[in-house]
């Protein structure tokens, strides 16, 4: 394994991680609650720290987020001001026409940043970010409020399910402001409106448009270089699409829960949803091309096997530099829908991005707050959901990988909740994969784990009002594949529900938790036998160190 193209080497990873472990022990405070009083370093950390990037229980997650977890955005210089093509702080001017002329404008000048200033801005439409290295900006979310008065019902048309029935997709998908390729997004609001309910992700409407760049040699999960067949398509930070596709007896969807005899003995064949996400797409930049050796910025999410067909592809043209920041999303208060009828009152959006972001943006009164559809190494930060109640808070599916969302706070609810609808909390769904929510205050909500076999996600450092409930059809198949780390957890209402995954999620790692039972939805584990999951430092309080899984990890890249 080379590791070499990015400083970070097994040693140092131990010797950065053991340091921050240490750090925080000697840290703590003198006065603290009971059962708290000192930091506490899990066996599991210390097996982590031997094995980072093959670890059972534990994935890597180091390098999740925007240009691999960077600190710092880029300050696009400033190009538009939203003013100049008509926008108004008036109240009653729609100024979404003005805002998506300037977006355009910035996005023929290559780039940049459109700047809108403080105020209250009135959009009867919806806000499209289409252009690679475009920033929306306002004046902070304090200061620069966009009020919406429309859904994507009206704006767009009624949008149904793939899968049939009288499911509304926008209760899972679409943005007011909706951040995706130009073409991406033509071709969606097409097929859409001419009701030929699409695919969602990197390979269009039909999962046809990608062809074969080379065939990839076996390699084992956690490398960071592979073997090709055919290098000549590939160049230095280019992005690919790795696609491995399963075999008749599902030993990749059995890999992806870990294996053994439970995953085996599992019946997946009618688990119709489920397989239509198979093949796995992994986008991923390249790192290094040396003859047919090939590094990637990222290792290996899965083992790669000759049954699995694994190859570099390539992809609709993705998103990527793009951002929205400083600005609050105010939608017209309008009742819940009934659950799975959402109008599409819905709020921020990735999809096909890369490499994109979102920072100190509140959304409000919405349907759906923030999303990531067939995203990846995205980043949203500072992020606030609240207003009268909502029903996925954050959604991440459709294969999003290698996503980081943290400082976010979903609100309690302003208005009760009606009968006929429901709370989801931080969604993950669709073989998503090495995604990060990071130091969260969650007021309500729950970790939904939505079906379709997401696996190596991690919850970190988490305060969650646990009062919500997981989705997802029984045709999508297990709540959790391998690797489900949620460390230092604090729940407030002791209730273990998709919070306390020990005897749900498969070679699974629940460490850092209060004392917690299972009342409302309980759970039984999809798969029989043994899980192979992890318990440990349960019941404590904010106890565990290191306290924050994704910064210890992220400190030990050099």
């Amino acid at each position: 394994m080379s590791t070499a193209h990015h400083g970070m080497t097994r040693r140092s990873l131990l010797a950065g991680t053991t340091a921050v472990a240490a750090a925080a022990i000697t840290t703590t405070p003198a006065l603290a609650a009971p059962r708290s009083t000192a930091g506490q370093v899990p066996a599991l950390w210390r097996e982590f720290v031997r094995t980072p990037f093959t670890h059972p229980q534990i994935p890597y997650i180091g390098r999740a987020g925007y240009r691999g977890g960077a600190e710092r955005f880029p300050r696009r210089p400033a190009v538009v001001d939203v003013r100049r093509y008509g926008a108004v702080a008036d109240g009653t001017t729609d100024c979404a026409p003005a805002i998506n002329r300037a977006i355009a404008a910035a996005g023929r000048a290559g780039g940049g940043t459109v700047s809108i200033p403080p105020g209250t801005f009135r959009i009867d439409g919806l806000i499209q970010i289409g252009y690679d290295n475009v920033v929306l900006r306002g004046a902070g979310s304090a200061r620069t409020t966009l009020h919406v008065t429309k859904n994507l019902t009206e704006l767009i048309g009624v949008y149904g399910s793939r899968y049939g029935g009288t499911k509304s997709a926008w209760s899972w998908a679409g943005g007011l402001i909706w951040l995706a390729p130009k073409a991406r997004w033509d071709s969606l609001v097409a097929a859409i409106r001419a009701q030929a309910w699409p695919f969602e992700g990197w390979t269009g409407n039909k999962r046809d448009e990608w062809r074969t760049l080379t065939p990839v040699e076996p390699a084992r999960q956690g490398d960071w270089t592979v073997t090709v067949a055919d290098p000549n398509h590939l160049r230095p930070g280019a992005l690919v699409l790795l696609r491995i596709a399963d075999d008749a007896t599902h030993t990749l969807l059995q890999h992806m829960s870990g294996g053994g005899p439970g995953p085996a003995a599992y019946y997946w064949e009618d688990k119709t949803k489920l397989l239509s996400y198979v093949p796995y797409e992994w986008p991923v930049r390249i790192a290094r091309v040396r003859g047919r050796r090939v590094t990637l910025e990222r290792p290996l999410p899965l083992d790669l096997r000759p049954e699995w067909n694994p190859q570099l592809t390539t992809h609709v043209s993705e998103l990527t530099g793009s951002g929205v920041e400083g600005l609050t999303l105010d939608v017209m208060e309008t009742p819940q829908s009934p659950h799975l009828l959402d109008k599409g009152y819905n709020g921020v959006v990735l999809q096909c991005a890369y490499d994109c972001w979102v920072d100190d943006v509140t959304v409000r009164n919405v349907d759906n707050g923030f999303g990531l559809v067939a995203a990846s190494s995205c980043t949203l930060r500072r992020t606030r959901v609240g207003g009268r109640g909502e029903h996925h808070p954050y959604f991440c599916r459709e294969g999003s990988h290698d996503n980081l969302i943290e400082d976010f706070t979903i609100e309690q609810r302003t208005v009760p909740a009606r009968s006929d609808t429901q709370l989801h909390g931080i969604n993950v769904e669709g073989l998503s994969s090495y995604n990060v929510w990071s130091r969260g205050d969650m007021q309500m909500g729950t970790f939904d784990s939505h079906r379709g076999l997401p696996f190596a996600n991690v919850r970190t450092d988490i305060t969650v009002n646990n009062n919500g409930r997981h989705g997802g059809d029984a045709i999508a198949g297990p709540l959790y594949g391998a690797r489900f780390t949620h460390w230092n957890i604090r729940d407030t209402n002791h209730r273990a529900g998709l919070v306390k995954i020990d005897g749900l999620a498969p070679w699974s790692a629940t460490v850092g938790l209060d004392e917690c039972s299972e009342f409302d939805q309980i759970d039984v584990p999809d798969f029989t036998g043994d899980l192979h999951a992890r318990l440990e430092l349960y019941p404590t309080t904010d106890t565990v160190r290191p306290r924050n899984l994704h910064e210890a990890q992220r400190a030990a890249i050099r």
